[in-house]
């Protein structure tokens, strides 16, 4: 037995120690925890008493009063935001008692408040069971209690058992659900949705389960990102295909730049990524003529929408503060929860604790 290869490794500690800073691998800086991020009591105020009921359901208002994965994630997310506790444990609670009714850890994507049972469709949605283990990662770190991080680390796990292929042909990928988006439920499979990558999520999750690559996930989605862009516009549609070497749109879903993907310029900046051409199709389309954000039908460019609630403008704001330092308008720096609707009133708020958190350069002065 020798004692070189130790003698080695301390050697080699000690250079390291040693070298100077500026010669040394630079390291992104960790992803700041999310407790008091959202700091703007009224705003949070509004949110809870239009969205929140006292039961702990959040309601999306734009779509027929019924609740879904994605929102009780989003709620439970912004609850540790605003650092309000009773009003994370009403909302986790309500979500632990109706959408945990699969026979796996993650949560049936949609209930209803008219029908009996409120859940009909038992498949999960991905986005939502990564939204609520991140949300219970955040209340962990933010409250020390460790039932939510044995709550968080179930879910995440079921994710990286059931939802992440490591070895697609395209790279890590992140399936939209258990059932349906696979190479085995369909020939044009493995379909994804760019923004179902949560990059946030993905830097906040290794706290619960620490054995899955969610960094390599992360890298993943950015270089998808890049490569599907579809029409003049090089924007990606709702659901892609990666079927084939290059990414394509998905059978049977409209080739569109829609509803889902506008969140993905926002996840980006609230992950602190600061890669201009990842940014600059968005920016592109957002910057022409005319009030509210546009949604476009990817093959033809024809405008399919244009959302002009508040909310919705903070994505091009805090897209363009990650890109390249511009100012925040100081008009979207208050949110509007008793006029928007619970989607783009979340988003906003989502934007408001990133520009704290992450980009607080670019707040109004």
């Amino acid at each position: 037995m020798t004692l070189l290869g130790p003698v080695l490794a301390i050697l080699a500690g000690i250079a390291i120690l040693l070298t100077p800073a500026a010669a040394q691998p630079s390291r992104a800086p960790a992803a700041p925890p999310l407790v008091g991020a959202l700091d703007d009591p009224a705003a949070w105020t509004a949110y809870k008493t239009r969205f929140v009921t006292e039961q702990g359901r959040v309601v999306d208002t734009g779509n027929g009063g019924i609740s879904h994965s994605e929102g009780q994630g989003y709620g439970m997310l912004l609850a540790v935001a605003a650092n309000d506790r009773p009003v994370f444990e009403r909302i986790w609670t309500w979500t632990r008692a109706n959408l945990m009714v699969r026979d796996d850890q993650l949560l049936a994507w949609r209930w209803e408040p008219d029908k009996r049972p409120g859940v009909a469709d038992m498949n999960d949605a991905s986005d939502g069971d990564l939204l609520v283990a991140w949300a219970l990662a955040e209340a962990a770190d933010a409250w020390h209690d460790p039932s939510h991080r044995v709550a968080g680390r179930r879910i995440a796990v079921e994710l990286g058992r059931k939802l992440i292929l490591p070895k697609a042909a395209h790279g890590p990928v992140f399936l939209p659900a258990v059932r349906g988006f696979s190479a085995e439920d369909r020939p044009d499979g493995p379909v994804v949705n760019l923004s179902y990558w949560i990059f946030p999520a993905f830097e906040r999750v290794p706290l619960l389960a620490p054995e899955f690559d969610w960094a390599g996930l992360s890298r993943n989605g950015r270089r998808l990102i890049a490569q599907a862009r579809f029409g003049a516009g090089r924007l990606p549609v709702e659901w892609v295909s990666l079927a084939e070497p290059a990414p394509r749109p998905a059978d049977g879903f409209p080739a569109e730049f829609g509803y889902n993907a506008l969140r993905i310029p926002l996840y980006l900046a609230m992950a602190g990524i600061r890669d201009a051409d990842l940014y600059a199709p968005f920016l592109a389309l957002w910057r022409q003529p005319g009030a509210g954000l546009t949604l476009v039908d990817t093959g033809t460019g024809r405008e399919t929408a244009r959302l002009s609630e508040t909310g919705y403008g903070t994505i091009p704001a805090l897209a363009a503060c990650a890109q390249g330092g511009t100012a925040f308008p100081a008009a979207l720096t208050r949110a509007r929860p008793e006029s928007d609707n619970y989607y783009p009133a979340t988003l906003h708020l989502l934007a408001l604790a990133s520009l704290r958190s992450r980009h607080p350069a670019c707040a109004p002065r």
